[in-house]
């Protein structure tokens, strides 16, 4: 197991995705409370030639209120960035052959399952908490962070939600053989529980229902309202790497 993650993160190394997104995330932990500051600034730049057309622009000093809200809105982007880049983790080795040499030396099959797994989940908490922390120490320089409630279990709430998704990829990896099928299946999850959570009554218990961290920051919901949702979201990712143990051992490679 020792030698598969290793054989995994130095090949994330070798290709340049380790690099790719840790710059990716560090450009939307910069950005959040870069546009919170300048937003202000850009609006009161235009509030002369509105005016010269009737209409007001009322600007107000910006918090970390709105630096928090707009984490919230690009993590979406950078998850889905996340799985662009790792979505092929199990098919180029298809293509390749790799795993093929692997297998017939002696290697479990589970073992390839679990190691990619707990690859996928130590790269999207890294690369997640490195832009929640590069956001958190630029809003406490500026601002303060105290006036977004319940902020650290909300960022939690999305690092499980995040976790859920890269779970589907061994999933959907053991079930197709080609990056664009598993991005499809991955999207296609997420999309369907989004379109089930327009019904109020199964929205909190959905997973996506963790994605709402801004009614949270603004004192909108409490944490007791995610509960339902984050034990059934835990409990699928658990179930996800269960399921696609079997699956892979039955593939054809």
């Amino acid at each position: 197991m020792k030698a598969c993650i290793k054989k995994e993160l130095t090949e994330q190394l070798r290709t340049g995705r380790l690099t790719i997104l840790g710059i990716l995330f560090t450009l939307f932990g910069i950005m959040n409370p870069a546009v919170a500051k300048l937003t202000p600034w850009i609006l009161s730049t235009m509030a002369d030639s509105m005016a010269e057309s009737g209409m007001s622009i009322t600007v107000s000093d910006p918090t970390a209120l709105d630096s928090w809200t707009q984490f919230f809105k690009n993590i979406p982007m950078a998850l889905i960035a996340f799985v662009l880049i790792e979505c092929a983790i199990f098919t180029r080795e298809y293509q390749s052959g790799t795993l093929i040499l692997s297998l017939t030396k002696g290697l479990k099959r589970y073992k390839v399952v679990v190691s990619k797994a707990l690859m996928l989940a130590m790269l999207w908490s890294a690369c997640y908490w490195l832009c929640y922390g590069i956001t958190y120490m630029y809003n406490a320089y500026y601002w303060d962070n105290s006036v977004a409630k319940d902020i650290e279990f909300a960022a939690l709430s999305w690092w499980i939600f995040g976790l859920f998704v890269t779970d589907l990829i061994p999933l959907f990896s053991a079930m197709v053989s080609s990056g664009a099928a598993v991005l499809g299946g991955v999207g296609a999850v997420v999309f369907a529980m989004t379109i089930a959570s327009t019904a109020p009554k199964a929205a909190k218990y959905l997973p996506t229902h963790l994605m709402d961290g801004t009614s949270l920051i603004y004192r909108k919901s409490v944490p007791c309202d995610f509960e339902e949702a984050f034990i059934i979201t835990a409990a699928a990712s658990i179930v996800c790497i269960i399921l696609a143990v079997p699956v892979f051992n039955r593939k054809q490679l």
